[in-house]
């Protein structure tokens, strides 16, 4: 079964996100139309130039997708809700440039948001914990896959401590961050961070915290057209599944689903877009828990197997490395709300394409990956490209 996807004559026209964090007394319907129209403002566009939308979120009741678009608007164009769990962004973001690249819609929204604080304060997720060092759950699942990569590859807390640590820092540079300390974050600080569950620490965990984030994707023609000094960003291709049996089949954790998944899923869009992951600028993956990354490393192929805690001894995945990761700070730093997570990470990568990170900017980044896994059971790799 062909999973991959490649788009052809389809761009991104604008981005635009509200700052993660615990916006408490903020509508939710508030944060997806601050989102949209700053993605919207930044196409040049209004909703009436919007040909569909795809809109995600995990949490939050029924038809709030549809609520939030008439925030923006009534246009009476087709909306879709997309929900895929912690990659619902990632999957929306497929849809709209599937939605463009196919010929169906001239531009295509997508659009997600999600509140965990309306959780917390229904003791659900994360309930009752809304300081900022707050994980979300299930660490336990997470801390023991950790727990056995150090058993079988020799990883040692300051390994994870190390991953943390960058990506605070990174954090502390992305205006979008939720997490932004005002010094430099240390593997010393991190391991000193209360425990979670061993070897977890908060600082190790993402935050359960609120956001919005859209992406407007157009016709690549129409983009050059209205935005003719702009650097160009493409979505090249995409790659999702969910899981598959095979006699032997093992899950890593309840939580995070069998390695194959990601390494499958990695190759099927390397495969369609025609690169490989030596090609690859800067990446995005699902660092809910810092161990994932380390792994990531390796099933992204960004690395032989066993290799990963080399990458981060030389610093090859930071400032300055082979192959930068998480440069807004990840889920860790950033934040992961749920449903806008994804777009967030499509928020960053055209920021790097374009040559507008400040602060954090890739040199010469040409192509950016993003990955998200949901529920353990999905997973999805998408690759963007600076165009010429």
């Amino acid at each position: 079964m062909r999973r991959g996807l490649r788009f052809e004559g389809v761009a991104v026209a604008g981005v635009g996100m509200v700052r993660f964090g615990m916006l408490k007394e903020q509508p939710i319907l508030h944060l997806a139309r601050d989102a949209g129209l700053a993605a919207l403002h930044d196409a040049g566009m209004t909703l009436a130039d919007v040909d569909e939308a795809f809109v995600g979120y995990i949490q939050t009741a029924s038809m709030v997708g549809i609520k939030a678009m008439k925030e923006l608007g009534l246009t009476g164009l087709p909306v879709t809700h997309v929900e895929n769990a912690s990659a619902t962004g990632l999957v929306a973001f497929r849809e709209a440039a599937s939605a463009v690249s196919s010929g169906r819609a001239d531009v295509a929204m997508a659009l997600c948001f999600d509140k965990f604080t309306d959780m917390q304060r229904r003791g659900g997720r994360g309930g009752g914990r809304d300081e900022i060092d707050a994980p979300i759950l299930p660490a336990s699942y997470f801390a023991l896959w950790a727990q056995r990569r150090m058993h079988e590859r020799g990883t040692t807390r300051e390994h994870f401590a190390a991953i943390a640590a960058k990506n605070w820092n990174y954090g502390a540079v992305s205006p979008m961050s939720h997490r932004q300390p005002d010094h430099t974050v240390t593997v010393d600080e991190v391991l000193a961070s209360r425990l979670v569950a061993e070897p977890l620490t908060t600082m190790m965990c993402c935050p359960a915290d609120d956001g919005a984030a859209c992406v407007i994707l157009a016709r690549d023609d129409l983009v050059r057209s209205r935005q003719p000094e702009r650097v160009l960003v493409r979505p090249l291709a995409s790659a999702l599944q969910s899981e598959t049996y095979a006699r032997g089949h093992t899950f890593i954790g309840p939580v995070v689903g069998p390695a194959t998944m990601t390494r499958d899923t990695a190759r099927e869009c390397y495969e369609a877009a025609g690169v490989g992951p030596e090609d690859v600028s800067v990446a995005y993956c699902h660092d809910a828990f810092v161990n994932e990354e380390l792994e990531y490393y390796e099933l992204l192929g960004f690395c032989g197997e066993g290799e990963a805690e080399k990458l981060v001894e030389e610093g090859e995945t930071g400032p300055g490395g082979r192959i930068p990761f998480n440069t807004d700070g990840g889920l860790i730093a950033r934040g992961h709300p749920g449903g806008p997570t994804g777009l967030a990470q499509i928020h960053e990568c055209v920021l790097q394409l374009r040559g507008e990170a400040d602060g954090r900017q890739v040199d010469g980044a040409r192509l950016a990956l993003a990955h998200l896994v949901g529920g353990g059971s999905v997973c999805t790799v998408n690759l963007l490209e600076r165009g010429a």
